[in-house]
């Protein structure tokens, strides 16, 4: 077996048809987001698990194996909590203007785009309660998606996302392995950490592929009191900030049927708790999409096994360039604000 390593960006874009696009909106009142992984032409065949105990989510029952629906054409991710789920509405629109859906008529245009969704809370973060994602953000977030390297940190749906205290934000990591490409994309907003007490150091960053994380340093121990401190003091101290979630979106461009997109969405979730601890909790509606673009070969039971290995440290991967890209927003300080020295040479790469 060839050892894995990342695609060209390291990115979830590395799987060749597949989009992303993030629009956002900070400041008077605002502090969230929405972001859009769109399918390649067709659709992609898909899965989701869901292991939270508060989720927000849309169209996940389509995507049941047992179900008539086999492909998905975009996926959305955001924040807003349940009020979020409303920017769903702006990317079918753009998606039924262009004749994309699932065929419901006989005549041009006779389509409903499948569109699955879930989002996490991050209500009043940026002050105003109800300063929430709408139909415009699901739009403008369709209209922002490229296949460039995805765009991480403090964007799109990470925009008001924390976790454990620091501040928390898009993260997406690639792998390639016997041919196949996997991508995968979180928005890391947990009610646990992503980071160990004890050492200061990102959890997830011990499953890097060679060289990928290899220049983080250890925290000194005074980087780890500011670190203790952030966490301790929660900002506005409701019953709000306990409340988070974290969402994602594994892609791959080989051949899977529904019920391995559904086993993939599922160990997505290993990576998940690899990355934060704890994982799951009642406060997080934890939600993992899974597409599979069918642009190559289908898979025998042990390359499956492989390629769900490395999805699994794509995803571990993918919450640790969340935490490393993200910046300080709405009274949440970024791990690289309070852990300078563990991310100096790390930034010098």
């Amino acid at each position: 077996m060839t050892a894995p390593r990342p695609g060209p960006s390291n990115t979830l874009t590395d799987v060749p048809g597949f989009r992303v696009g993030h629009h956002q909106r900070t400041g008077d009142g605002w502090l969230t987001g929405t972001t859009v992984v769109l399918a390649p032409p067709g659709g992609a065949v898909g899965g989701v698990d869901v292991r939270g105990g508060g989720p927000g989510t849309h169209e996940t029952d389509v995507l049941d194996p047992r179900n008539l629906v086999e492909r998905a054409h975009a996926v959305v991710l955001g924040g807003g909590s349940a009020y979020g789920l409303a920017a769903v509405a702006g990317v079918m629109d753009r998606l039924a203007d262009a004749g994309t859906g699932f065929p419901v008529g006989a005549g041009p245009g006779q389509v409903v785009p499948i569109v699955p969704a879930a989002v996490l809370f991050d209500l009043g973060r940026g002050g105003d309660f109800r300063a929430t994602p709408g139909p415009d953000f699901g739009a403008a977030a369709h209209d922002a998606a490229t296949g460039a390297p995805v765009v991480l940190g403090t964007v799109g749906a990470g925009t008001g996302a924390v976790a454990g205290g620091l501040k928390g934000g898009v993260g997406s990591a690639s792998v390639v392995v016997e041919g196949v490409t996997v991508g995968a994309l979180a928005v890391v907003n947990s009610v646990g950490s992503a980071v160990d007490p004890d050492t200061g150091e990102l959890y997830g960053s011990r499953f890097g592929l060679a060289g990928e994380f290899d220049a983080l340093l250890p925290p000194d121990p005074e980087e780890r009191a500011r670190a203790a401190e952030a966490v301790r003091t929660p900002v506005g101290g409701s019953v709000a900030a306990s409340f988070h979630t974290t969402i994602g979106v594994l892609a791959t461009d080989a051949t899977l049927t529904k019920a391995q997109c559904q086993k993939l969405a599922g160990i997505g979730h290993d990576g998940m708790a690899r990355a934060i601890r704890p994982v799951h909790s009642m406060f997080d509606g934890d939600t993992v999409f899974a597409l599979a673009s069918c642009a190559g070969a289908a898979l025998d039971p042990p390359a499956f096994n492989t390629i769900l290995a490395a999805a699994a440290d794509a995803f571990t991967r993918a919450v640790v360039h969340g935490m490393l890209a993200a910046t300080s927003a709405g009274g949440h300080r970024a791990y690289a604000d309070v852990f300078p020295r563990a991310v100096s040479q790390w930034r010098r790469r």
